[in-house]
């Protein structure tokens, strides 16, 4: 299993962008945020013992090297756009487009 080494805040600027900072260790965040606890019920294993940050979201896996962290107005917009975002369906034939469209290419 990888080390997670990478620890990624994601927070909105007043623009309304979204602002990423990465860090090496989680030493820079607790001295912006107060640590209220440790994760003891994650499910990637290597989060477990993690820092819990007053004000933030988190910790979250992000790939197999990044812990993610992200602020409450991100995490509630991220995740309503997940939400809403509708599976494309497949389907078994080809639509009518796909069969002119071959039609006219043979």
């Amino acid at each position: 299993m990888a080390k997670k080494d990478t620890f990624r805040i994601v927070t909105r600027g007043t623009d309304g962008n979204l602002l990423i900072r990465d860090y090496m260790s989680c030493d820079p965040i607790i001295d912006s945020h107060q640590q209220i606890g440790t994760d003891d019920c994650s499910t990637d294993l290597e989060l477990r013992g993690m820092p819990v940050f007053r004000g933030l979201i988190g910790p979250m896996p992000e790939g197999k090297t990044v812990v993610r962290y992200e602020s409450p107005e991100v995490f509630e917009s991220l995740t309503k756009e997940w939400g809403a975002a509708k599976p494309r369906r497949r389907t078994r034939r080809p639509s009518k487009k796909q069969v002119e469209a071959a039609a006219t290419v043979s």
